[in-house]
């Protein structure tokens, strides 16, 4: 198991764009794909981003063109770049495998506001 710590969300105009950090306490990024996940209130997680170990990437629908995922293996790290911010992407952001049952992080939050 390794701990997962996200950071980097707050509150930003419709429009705008943050970066999410997703810090690894061990290896984990190089050994499984790892995807970034939100949970808007009283819904389920969903899988937004994810990056595999060859450094392809896929996306959700609703975030293609808008959303970047990229990871450094060096460092244990994997980010996501939001632009074009909508209101819709207001949730809770989360990091983990989605091969792997590793316990979730706190998440970070992520309000999209005028």
């Amino acid at each position: 198991q390794v701990q997962l710590v996200e950071s980097g969300g707050g509150l930003v105009q419709p429009g705008g764009s943050l970066r999410l950090s997703c810090k690894a306490k061990g290896t984990i990024f190089s050994i499984t794909p790892m995807g970034w996940y939100r949970q808007h209130p009283g819904k389920q997680r969903e899988l937004v981003a994810v990056i595999f170990t060859n450094g392809h990437t896929n996306y959700h629908d609703s975030v293609k063109g808008r959303f970047t995922i990229s990871g450094d293996n060096a460092n244990n790290t994997v980010y996501l770049q939001m632009n074009s911010l909508e209101p819709e992407d207001t949730a809770v952001y989360y990091c983990n495998s989605p091969e792997l049952s590793n316990p979730w992080g706190q998440g970070t939050r992520v309000t999209v506001s005028s």
